[in-house]
C-alpha cells in the first residue's frame, strides 16, 4: 500500500513540474527600455471559416524580414499548429513611426492569383507581440452593387496600424487596424507594383500588467452570454431534479413493493415460483461474453474520467488562460501518459476478478482500445495535412516525442498498472451464487432491445449538456473564446449524474423483464451519449458553421469522432459502475436460495 502511495506521489509530481516548466504564466514578463526591440512573430495564415486549415505566415509572398529566425516551440504549441518566425515589422518600446515602408515588390501574376484566391477565402493572419496575441484579414472582395460574381473586385491590404499600450515599462494591449484606402488591386491576372507599410502608435495605460490577459476572456463573460450560460444550467440542474426525483420515487416504490412482496412470499410458500428480478438471481452475476474486451473498455473509460477530472482540476486553477499556446494539449498528452496506470490496473484487476485467464492479452487491448482508433485517425489526418501543406501537419520529430512518451511512459505504467491489478487478488463480490447453466430469456418487446434502450439512455443526458456544447464547439471548432470552465464542470457534473440514474433506471425495467444480460447494456446504454454528441457534430456542421473543403471536414469529422469515441467509453464506465452498484444492493437486500 506505502508503493502505490509513493508511486502515485511521484506522478503526480512528475506531472506538476512538467506542466510548470510547458505551461506558462500570464505572457512574458518582460520588462523593456525605449527602443528596445520588442519580439513579434508571424504565426500563421488560413480561411477565417477553416480554423484547422492554417498555413505559414510566409506561405503567401509577404515581405520577408532581413533574418528569418523560426521560434522553438513547445510539444503543445506544435500540436496546436503554431509556426513562428520573425515577422518584417519592427515595433520597438515606444518607438513611433508613421507610414514606414516594409519593401517594395512587384508581385508576379502567380502571386497575384495566389493572393486572390487566399482574399475569396477570407484569409486571416495570426501574429504574437510579447506573447500577446493580434489577428486581421489580409484583403477584402468588394460586392457592393454587384450582383454578378465576376464583377467582383479583389484588393490586398498594404497598410497595417500598430496601436500599441503600456503601463511604464511593460506592453498591455496590442491592437491592429488595416488602412482600407491603403489596397492593392488583385482582380486582373497582371504583375501588380506593391509597397508595404505600416505605422506604430504608443499609448499609457493604467491597466496593470497581471490583468492584461482579462480582455480576450471578457468576451465569454459578458452578460448576455453568462445568461445563455446560466439558463443552459437552470435547464440541465431542472432536467435532472425531474429526473432524479421521478426515478427516485418509482425505483424505491416499485423496490419497497418488491422486497414486501419477496418477503411475504417467502413467508407464504417455499415452493411458490418466482417472478420479475429476483427469479434470476442465479444468472445475474454471471459473467459478461467477451469479458476480455469488457475489462479493457472499462479500464480505458476510467483512464479517460481521471484525465477528464485533471484537465477541469488545472482549468479551474488557471491554467488554461486564454491563448496560452499549446498549454491544453500538452496537459493532455502528459496526464493521459501518466495515467495509463490507472487504465491497466482497472482492466486487468476486473479482468481477474471475472476469472479471466489470459490477463497480457486483456493489457494488450486495454492499451490499444482507444489509442489504436486515434493513431489511425491521426495517420490519415496528418497525410491529409502534409497533402496540403498546412501546419497542422507534424513534424518528425514531434512524432519522435509522442512515439517516446507512449514507449518509454504510457507503456511501462500500463504494464506496472496490469501486474499491479493481477497481484491484487480481489475477487468480483457477488451477493448471490451463479448457476451452472444460464436461464432462458423470455421473448422480449421490440422497444426493449440494445438499440431501442440506448437511445432512450442518451437521449436525457446530451439535453442536459447540448445548450453548452454549442460554446465549446465555437470556440474548438471557431475563434470564439470559452473560459467559463466553473459552468462546464457543473454541466460535466450534471452529465453523470443523469447518465448514471438513467443507466441504473434501464438496468431494473431489464432485470424486471427477466433480461439478466446488463453487463453490456449498461455499458452501451451508458456510453450512447456519445453517439448523439456526433449527431451533433453534423448538424453544427452543415447548421451552425461555414466549414468547407476535405481538410477541414476531414479534421472535423475525424477528430470529434475520437473525441466522442473517448466519451462513449468514459460515460459507458460511468454507467455500468453506478448500475454494478444498484444491482449488487438491490440483491443484498432480499434472501435467495
Amino acid at each position: 500500500m506505502a508503493k502505490k502511495k509513493n508511486t502515485l506521489l511521484v506522478a503526480v509530481s512528475i506531472l506538476i513540474s512538467f506542466l510548470a516548466i510547458h505551461v506558462r504564466s500570464d505572457g512574458s514578463d518582460h520588462r523593456y527600455k525605449l527602443d528596445e526591440t520588442v519580439p513579434l512573430y508571424a504565426n500563421k495564415v488560413g480561411p477565417f471559416h477553416n480554423p484547422s486549415e492554417t498555413y505559414r505566415y510566409f506561405d503567401l509572398p509577404f515581405c520577408l524580414p532581413a533574418h528569418l529566425k523560426e521560434k522553438k516551440e513547445a510539444l503543445g504549441e506544435v500540436l496546436n499548429g503554431d509556426r513562428l518566425v520573425s515577422a518584417p515589422y519592427k515595433l520597438d518600446f515606444l518607438a513611433e513611426k508613421d507610414s514606414e515602408v516594409v519593401c517594395k515588390k512587384k508581385l508576379t501574376t502567380d502571386e497575384v492569383i495566389q493572393f486572390r484566391k487566399a482574399v475569396t477565402k477570407d484569409y486571416y493572419f495570426q501574429m504574437y507581440y510579447d506573447d500577446l496575441p493580434i489577428w486581421g484579414f489580409i484583403g477584402k472582395v468588394d460586392k457592393e452593387g454587384k450582383s454578378d460574381p465576376s464583377e467582383y473586385k479583389y484588393y490586398l491590404y498594404r497598410h497595417i496600424h500598430f496601436d500599441i499600450n503600456y503601463n511604464k515599462d511593460r506592453v498591455i494591449e496590442i491592437n491592429v487596424r488595416t488602412d482600407p484606402n491603403s489596397l492593392v488591386d488583385l482582380t486582373e491576372d497582371k504583375p501588380v507594383e506593391a509597397e508595404f507599410m505600416y505605422t506604430v502608435k504608443w499609448k499609457e495605460t493604467t491597466i496593470p500588467f497581471e490583468k492584461r490577459m482579462e480582455k480576450y476572456s471578457q468576451s465569454s463573460s459578458m452578460p448576455h452570454h453568462l445568461e445563455i450560460h446560466w439558463f443552459s444550467i437552470i435547464n440541465s440542474c431542472v432536467t435532472v431534479l425531474l429526473l432524479t426525483g421521478f426515478l427516485a420515487t418509482i425505483l424505491m416504490r416499485v423496490l419497497k413493493n418488491d422486497f414486501v412482496k419477496y418477503a411475504h412470499d417467502e413467508e407464504a410458500a417455499d415452493d411458490q415460483e418466482e417472478t420479475g428480478w429476483k427469479y434470476i438471481h442465479g444468472d445475474v452475476f454471471r459473467y459478461p461474453k467477451s469479458k476480455s474486451l469488457f475489462a479493457a473498455a472499462l479500464g480505458s473509460g476510467t483512464q479517460l474520467f481521471t484525465l477528464t477530472i485533471f484537465i477541469f482540476v488545472l482549468a479551474l486553477v488557471g491554467v488554461f488562460y486564454p491563448y496560452n499556446r499549446g498549454a491544453l494539449f500538452t496537459a493532455l498528452v502528459v496526464i493521459y501518459a501518466l495515467t495509463s496506470g490507472i487504465a491497466g490496473y482497472t482492466a486487468t484487476s476486473f479482468y481477474c476478478q471475472l476469472e479471466g485467464s489470459n490477463w497480457v492479452r486483456n493489457l494488450l487491448l486495454t492499451g490499444c482500445l482507444f489509442c489504436g482508433p486515434l493513431f489511425l485517425t491521426f495517420c490519415f489526418l496528418n497525410t491529409v495535412a502534409i497533402a496540403y501543406s498546412a501546419t497542422a501537419a507534424l513534424p518528425f520529430g514531434t512524432i519522435v516525442v509522442i512515439v517516446l512518451i507512449w514507449t518509454l511512459v504510457t507503456s511501462p505504467l500500463l504494464v506496472l498498472g496490469g501486474i499491479a491489478g493481477k497481484n491484487s487478488k480481489s475477487e468480483f463480490q457477488a451477493p448471490v451464487r451463479t448457476t451452472k447453466y444460464p436461464r432462458e430469456i423470455p421473448p422480449l418487446p421490440w422497444y426493449r432491445g440494445t438499440l431501442p434502450q440506448m437511445a432512450m439512455a442518451g437521449f436525457l443526458p446530451f439535453s442536459a449538456i447540448y445548450i453548452e456544447l454549442y460554446y465549446i464547439f465555437a470556440s474548438v471548432w471557431g475563434h470564439r473564446i470559452y473560459t467559463i470552465y466553473s459552468i462546464l464542470f457543473i454541466v460535466f457534473i450534471i452529465l453523470l449524474i443523469v447518465t448514471a440514474f438513467i443507466t441504473v433506471a434501464l438496468t431494473y425495467f431489464q432485470l424486471a423483464a427477466e433480461d439478466h444480460e446488463w453487463w453490456w447494456r449498461s455499458f452501451l446504454c451508458g456510453g450512447s451519449t456519445g453517439l448523439f454528441i456526433y449527431g451533433y457534430c453534423l448538424y453544427y456542421y452543415y447548421a451552425r458553421s461555414d466549414m468547407s473543403g476535405f481538410m477541414q471536414t476531414s479534421f472535423f469529422f475525424g477528430y470529434m469522432a475520437c473525441i466522442c469515441y473517448g466519451f462513449f467509453l468514459m460515460l459507458g464506465s460511468v454507467g455500468f459502475r453506478a448500475s454494478l452498484l444498484f444491482v449488487r444492493h438491490i440483491y443484498r437486500s432480499i434472501k435467495c436460495e
